[in-house]
């Protein structure tokens, strides 16, 4: 309390944590006000005290003892017989130097999976006939035993050389409980903290089937924001059949409560996007609080861009990866377009720098994409052409054949046309996405400026004529500077069959089957990734004290927090809870900075006294388009790409990637053997070694 009227002015000290309280309790209780006065014992009477406070003491020791004794004896006779049998039966020597031996084989099989070790070995096609060679696992296993493992010397020690030590049944399977024990670590603390939500990553190929990685997000104990790759989930054609695939893994087989679910984010390749929302719509109506919002790992407009069902627009994407691809394999063809760069840009070095700069990044994954790819066009054409005309040594053959494929495709009207009407279209919600990426002020703001990017849009869409005819003058004017012909698609022509409309123009074919589409479709998406319920969640922001701050304390929170009222632990007091945690920030001292991010505000050293607010940052920053503030804690991603860029499509394996790219989480290997022997029990009698399948068994051997 500050008593502004007492001489005596009292302020609060700059740690002080606001709290409710009653001041006059006391004068309602009559007890109070009669209170008696202590007492002042003698000696004789303070050791009398001290004596029956020591026999006391002795008694509950007593006391506690045979109550833990009674508690042991309850425990041993309700778990029955065969606990009592156990415990009392110690493990024979054979049980013992098998559970040894499994252990060894689980060891092996983590070893290759946080190394990246591909099982399979060397193809076996490409053997002569009658040749024997190990896969990876058996050679590793040959290595232990020579270096001095005695359990697996003892059980292979009288085996043929050209026999398996382990069948490849028997190793999924054991690499199945890997992935299974290494992802409850990870599933274990999701449950703890009981919020989460989902997200998905690009469809990659594993082993020749197309794989949809999972990553989940929560807030640990120790307040992090963490993002953890837990698992592959086979991809199906038909939407439907993943969205039921997709909710039965995620709770049946991985045990997760759906009811906690807080957020759902889709990251797509071209071609996907339409059936992921099907999932996400599913997930939706099932459980409304999984609110369905935009990756932060994402851009914006990249993820607009490959949500656009126009065939062009994909073909114009996929382009615009081979491309980049193909630069950042040579160094000397950065080099080569360094070069030419440099020659095209002599009158404004400046631009020309930043694009140098810009060639040597990911920059197919930035907000600006089509307009960097505008400017740059001419530069990657002649680049592409030079290298796919010189006949000299220098280049390869891949390199100048793809060289003289890509120039084709960016040289196609089509292309052209394609990437400067996206520029163009998606130039309108580039500051928008850039503000979602941002701080967590930029993310709040961003919120509140949506309705003016639709407006904007709306209005392209109500003049789209006017606006195409600006769009396809650019489009013409660079075809016209790289010398590409004007005309209508050749797929276009030839599906006309002879019924060809004589007042079809390019420019009228491109606007009905290009712009209109696409500004109606960026819209449509707008629309429905700001759904109210993520732009009121996105308004909660405003809890965070720095932009509290800069909308000078005149917040209200508990107008936007009532869908998240069920997951508060004190609803009724949120609204005095919030008064104390405004005043607690707008009376700060002047040397205290207010936090600028909910990472910060989680781990203030007070936070707990304010119990709503912090349920409520909880479950704000699991939202998927909120970006995990301390790297350490969202590397699951990385390690995922790393894995995917450094691993063979043929040589993937869903189990050994798991153990991959959590490689440091704890392995308990007790609980793996006993898992095997418990869903095995028939495996595990002793068992001769199983014949290779690219050899005979001779007698001799």
């Amino acid at each position: 309390m500050i008593c502004r009227s007492s001489p005596y002015r009292t302020v609060l000290r700059d740690n002080a944590v606001p709290t409710i309280f009653d001041l006059t309790s006391h004068l309602n209780n009559p007890h109070s006000r009669h209170r008696k006065r202590i007492k002042e014992l003698s000696e004789d009477e303070i050791r009398t005290l001290k004596q029956q406070k020591i026999d006391d003491a002795f008694e509950r020791k007593q006391a506690t003892q045979e109550s833990n004794e009674n508690n042991e004896q309850n425990t041993v006779s309700e778990e029955g017989g065969e606990e009592q049998e156990e415990k009392a039966v110690p493990l024979t020597l054979e049980e013992r130097e098998n559970k040894d031996y499994l252990k060894s084989l689980f060891e092996i099989l983590i070893l290759m999976g946080k190394q990246n070790i591909p099982l399979d070995g060397h193809n076996v096609d490409e053997l002569p006939e009658g040749i024997f060679t190990s896969d990876n696992f058996q050679a590793l296993l040959e290595y232990r035993i020579n270096g001095g493992d005695e359990v697996l010397r003892k059980r292979f020690e009288m085996t043929a050389v050209n026999l398996e030590y382990c069948s490849k049944t028997q190793q999924k399977q054991m690499l199945e409980i890997c992935e299974n024990c290494v992802r409850e670590e990870t599933l274990r603390e999701v449950r703890d903290s009981h919020f989460f939500s989902i997200v998905t990553d690009e469809v990659v190929d594993i082993a020749g089937e197309e794989h949809l990685p999972v990553l989940v997000r929560f807030v640990d104990d120790s307040h992090n924001l963490r993002e953890e790759f837990i698992g592959f989930l086979p991809y199906e054609a038909d939407p439907e059949i993943l969205a039921v695939k997709f909710h039965t893994t995620i709770t049946e087989k991985w045990g997760l409560n759906m009811e906690y679910c807080r957020g759902q984010a889709y990251i797509v390749s071209s071609g996907f996007a339409s059936k992921m929302k099907v999932v996400a719509t599913r997930l939706l109506e099932k459980y409304p609080q999984a609110v369905y919002t935009l990756c932060s790992s994402c851009a914006l407009n990249v993820w607009l861009a490959k949500s656009v069902p126009v065939v062009g627009v994909s073909i114009a994407l996929g382009t615009i990866e081979e491309v980049c691809c193909l630069f950042n394999q040579s160094p000397q063809l950065l080099v080569e377009l360094d070069n030419t760069i440099s020659a095209l840009f002599q009158d404004n070095d400046e631009k020309g720098n930043e694009l140098k700069k810009i060639c040597r990044s990911q920059w197919t994954g930035r907000h600006d994409t089509f307009e960097v790819l505008v400017d740059l066009l001419q530069a990657l054409v002649l680049c592409l052409d030079a290298v796919s005309s010189d006949f000299s040594v220098r280049w390869n053959n891949f390199i100048v054949g793809r060289a003289f494929v890509l120039s084709s495709a960016l040289t196609d009207f089509d292309f052209i046309v394609t990437i400067v009407i996206m520029k163009n279209v998606l130039s309108f919600t580039r500051a928008f996405g850039k503000n979602l990426q941002g701080q967590t002020s930029d993310v709040f703001f961003a919120a509140g400026s949506l309705t003016a990017v639709l407006h904007s849009l709306n209005e392209v869409m109500e003049n789209i004529e006017v606006y195409h005819e600006f769009w396809f003058e650019e489009a013409t004017n660079l075809a016209t500077k790289l010398d590409v012909q004007i005309k209508l698609p050749g797929k276009f022509l030839r599906a006309q069959q002879g019924n060809f409309d004589p007042d079809m123009t390019s420019e009228n074919y491109y606007k009905e089957i290009l712009s209109v589409p696409t500004v109606e479709h960026i819209i449509q998406e707008l629309k429905d990734i700001f759904s109210e319920q993520h732009l009121k969640a996105l308004k909660c922001l405003s809890l965070v004290p720095s932009v509290m701050g800069q909308l000078k304390f005149n917040t209200s929170e508990e107008h936007h927090a009532d869908m998240f009222k069920n997951d508060l632990p004190n609803p009724d007091t949120l609204s005095a809870e919030l008064h104390c945690w405004r005043i607690k920030w707008k009376h700060r001292g002047k040397d205290i900075e207010l936090p600028a991010t909910i990472y910060e505000a989680l781990h203030l050293p007070d936070i707990k006294f304010f119990p709503n607010v912090y349920a409520l940052l909880k479950v704000l920053c699991l939202l998927p388009v909120m970006k995990v503030e301390n790297e350490k804690y969202g590397i699951g991603r990385k390690r995922l790409k790393a894995y995917l860029k450094n691993t063979l499509t043929g040589q993937r394996s869903s189990n050994l990637a798991l153990l991959n790219i959590n490689l440091d989480i704890k392995h308990d290997l007790d609980l793996m053997v006993d898992t095997y022997i418990k869903l095995y029990p028939d495996k595990v009698e002793y068992q001769d070694c199983i014949p290779s399948n690219n050899s005979e068994v001779t007698d001799n051997a």
